[in-house]
């Protein structure tokens, strides 16, 4: 085979001309990939200064500011497909090959490529654990909150996500869903454990609290949902199984249980305010 001399055969590690290898991303694009991969995040031009971004997230009327980046950081991820404009031109935002980036981040090492399969989330564990990775697709709100029916609206919105994302964190909280695996932190020699109440914590008595309050505002017909859907994760199909409920009519009331438990929350679906307020600008 003749190859030309200064020429690189195919596969050799040739990338396409105009597009930038994402494992050479710059710092601040990395950063700027880790917001976009938020729930409902994008990033648009900073109407207030050239040349920037600003990332925004959420959705259905809540929006929240989640930092400020430079056009370029957005150029590069658009060179490398790991981020993508709208048909304006005006909001940037992840693709899968993106996310299955941030999820090899996640994992490192050997799980790294195994993970890009799953949808990783960084949340709070317990004091002594810290930190903790947890598989998102396994979460039946966080699928709900992903899926869109034929009417192109999500199964649930962003603030019945919320609600029930903080109920599990309570719940958890309050040491009241089964621990899967085995706790090698800290060492008990007193025998006392989560569930002697002499022995919780004060966090753990006010998690449980505030566990039975949002369970008493809900109503007796729906809290039983509520835990099984967001504490112990059973997905939809499975509780109509065993509360032998017609096919798609655990939906229905997964929505009304939700909304009710929002309403508990006091989380808003649309900000509220007056029509005009004055514009001030802090510098540091």
């Amino acid at each position: 085979m003749n190859i030309k001399s200064g020429t690189r055969p195919r596969g050799a590690g040739a990338t396409k001309p105009g597009r930038a290898r994402s494992a050479d991303l710059p710092p601040e694009a990395a950063r700027l990939l880790v917001r976009l991969g938020e729930p409902g995040a994008y990033a648009r031009p900073d109407p207030f200064a050239e040349d920037s971004l600003i990332v925004r997230r959420g959705g259905d009327g809540i929006s929240v500011g989640s930092g400020r980046f430079t056009a370029a950081s957005g150029r590069a991820l658009a060179a490398a497909d790991l981020a993508e404009r709208d048909a304006a031109g005006t909001r940037l935002t992840i693709t899968s090959a993106g996310r299955s980036r941030l999820r090899r981040q996640a994992a490192g090492g050997e799980a790294a490529f195994a993970a890009q399969h799953r949808v990783l989330t960084v949340e709070a564990g317990d004091d002594a654990s810290g930190p903790v990775l947890r598989n998102a697709a396994e979460n039946p709100l966080a699928w709900m909150v992903r899926r869109r029916g034929r009417d192109g609206v999500p199964l649930i919105d962003a603030v019945s996500f919320e609600a029930g994302e903080r109920l599990r964190r309570d719940m958890k909280a309050a040491a009241l869903l089964p621990r899967m695996g085995g706790e090698f932190g800290a060492t008990r020699v007193d025998g006392g454990g989560p569930r002697d109440p002499a022995s919780a914590a004060d966090h753990v008595i006010a998690a449980r609290q505030r566990v039975r309050g949002a369970l008493d505002a809900v109503g007796s017909d729906l809290s039983g949902l509520l835990i099984d859907l967001c504490g112990f994760l059973k997905g939809l199909e499975r509780i109509e199984v065993e509360r032998r409920w017609p096919a798609r009519s655990a939906k229905v009331v997964a929505r009304i249980a939700l909304g009710r438990l929002a309403e508990h929350y006091g989380l808003e679906r649309e900000a509220t305010g007056p029509e005009q307020a004055r514009l001030r600008l802090w510098r540091g």
